[in-house]
């Protein structure tokens, strides 16, 4: 029981998908299969130094996310902030973004995007 991909509502950290994008400097890790479901979830892991791109991107939907550990310079539009462990965000992806950890500590945080984005 729960091993079926439509049925399965529980993975261990084992099975969680890496999808991060070639040449991204972060990883991403989803929870269930790309496209099986309306929100993606993600557990995203930013070296020292990780950047999402220099130019701040878009797309369709809405995000949000808690950092879990660590700390993250994220660009919402014209606002920069400094996130650290249990600060959270709420935007739409529609408004160019962009995250960077200029820390010197690994950040982890643990989102979900819907539509799923990549």
């Amino acid at each position: 029981e729960g091993d079926d991909a439509r049925t399965q509502w529980h993975f261990r950290a084992e099975e969680l998908r890496e999808i991060t994008p070639e040449g991204a400097a972060a990883s991403f890790r989803q929870v269930g299969r790309p496209g099986a479901s309306a929100i993606q979830m993600l557990h995203e892991r930013y070296a020292p130094g990780a950047d999402t791109g220099e130019e701040a991107y878009s797309h369709d939907g809405e995000e949000a996310g808690i950092v879990v550990e660590g700390e993250i310079t994220i660009s919402v539009g014209a606002e920069t902030r400094v996130l650290r462990a249990g600060d959270a965000y709420l935007f739409n992806s529609r408004t160019a973004h962009r995250f960077h950890n200029a820390g010197s500590a690994a950040c982890v945080i643990v989102s979900a995007c819907t539509p799923p984005s990549f």
